[in-house]
């Protein structure tokens, strides 16, 4: 290593498909953003469950191993940062034997299938003391950290409603194959892990605890195809209403549904303060609707989130040249890989274990309170006294 070389970190990633593939770009894309890094990634291996597939996916992508038992992968010498992007019932046992390693780990959400086992994950990590932070990649898109910092600048006021929704058209066709989505041992929800874990995430990075929910779930299509034929049936749901409390007084609304015609990766939300308002809409990113009480204007402007002075303005291109979705997992990597280099903190920007924690209670108390018809409070739901990184 020559002077003012960064060290290197390998990195070994979960999966090669999917949501993966997201996460092995930004492996690709982040010192040619970042420079000098914090710390140089290396894609040190890759494992999946296809033989064929994930030796190819190794060659595309430049690892230099590739193992089809993710235990090989964690006791991979090379590896330093484990990267998790299988499946929900893949999520805890890998993790939990990283932690037990000493290795930093960035696990794709939700981090678990249930509350109980995002606890064990957490309070592994934390007694490891590595770097920890779940998949939550929209905290990273810089017109939601735009939003953020309007709320906490105090430009909105007081916070009093939140909405969001996340739809896509994903599950419309009965004859869409059964996966390990449609299982509940295997996902541990349906839509309320998949998609409205993000609304919830957002929800708390930008408003707050969520104290109570009171929620309504449908299962529309309860039996489905197998590839290897026959049915499989579904015991998750498609679809999921809810009303939320924050712990600061607001009040707000989730809906979460993959039976939406038209809807492709409709993620939007919206809070309500008593000095103004802000919009988001995941399908057009780069934009944040603003209205302000007492702007001159009138009405909601639209705000190009690329100037300069915005979050990661500059970093990428000039102002007016549009980011894409897969820009802000390259921001993901570079917060997780400045916090394993010591030079600052996974948190509060990024999500740690702790903030996947408390996603999973809330996501357990959608899926109770859908089931009994009644409000529950998140009574009991504390953050556990080391969440650091």
């Amino acid at each position: 290593m020559t002077a003012g070389t960064p060290r290197s970190v390998g990195i070994g990633v979960i999966g090669y498909d999917g949501v993966a593939r997201a996460h092995l770009q930004a492996i690709l894309r982040l010192a040619t953003v970042f420079w000098p890094p914090p710390v140089r990634p290396v894609l040190a291996a890759l494992a999946g469950r296809s033989a064929d597939r994930v030796q190819e996916a190794a060659q595309r992508y430049g690892a230099p191993a590739a193992y089809t038992d993710w235990r090989r992968l964690i006791e991979d010498r090379r590896v330093e940062l484990l990267i998790n992007c299988g499946p929900n019932d893949l999520h805890a046992d890998p993790c939990i034997a990283a932690a037990a390693r000493g290795l930093h780990m960035l696990c794709e959400k939700p981090l678990a299938r249930s509350s109980a086992e995002a606890a064990k994950m957490r309070d592994a990590a934390v007694r490891a003391g590595t770097v920890h932070m779940t998949g939550y990649n929209y905290r990273f898109v810089p017109a939601v950290l735009l939003a953020r910092g309007m709320i906490a600048e105090g430009k909105l006021g007081q916070i009093r409603h939140f909405r969001a929704r996340y739809c896509d058209d994903s599950m419309i066709d009965p004859d869409v194959p059964y996966t390990w989505r449609h299982s509940r041992a295997q996902a541990g929800s349906g839509v309320i892990g998949d998609l409205a874990a993000h609304a919830i995430d957002l929800a708390r990075f930008l408003v707050g605890e969520i104290t109570a929910v009171s929620a309504a779930a449908r299962i529309f299509v309860d039996r489905r195809p197998r590839p290897q034929g026959g049915d499989g049936t579904v015991d998750v749901e498609d679809a999921i209403e809810a009303v939320v409390e924050f712990a600061g007084g607001a009040v707000g609304t989730l809906e979460a549904s993959s039976m939406c015609p038209g809807r492709k990766n409709f993620l939007t939300f919206e809070v309500n303060g008593t000095l103004g308002t802000v919009i988001f809409n995941l399908e057009r990113l780069n934009e944040l609707e603003v209205c302000l009480q007492g702007n001159a204007v009138g009405g909601f402007q639209t705000v190009l989130v690329t100037e300069r002075h915005h979050p990661y303005g500059g970093r990428w291109w000039p102002p007016g040249h549009l980011l894409g979705w897969e820009q802000p997992f390259v921001h993901q990597l570079h917060r997780m890989l400045t916090a394993v280099a010591g030079q600052g903190r996974a948190g509060p920007e990024g999500a740690t274990f702790e903030d996947g924690y408390q996603c999973a209670v809330v996501c357990d108390l959608l899926d109770r309170a859908a089931g009994e018809g009644r409000r529950i409070a998140a009574a009991g739901v504390a953050p556990s006294r080391a969440s650091g990184e």
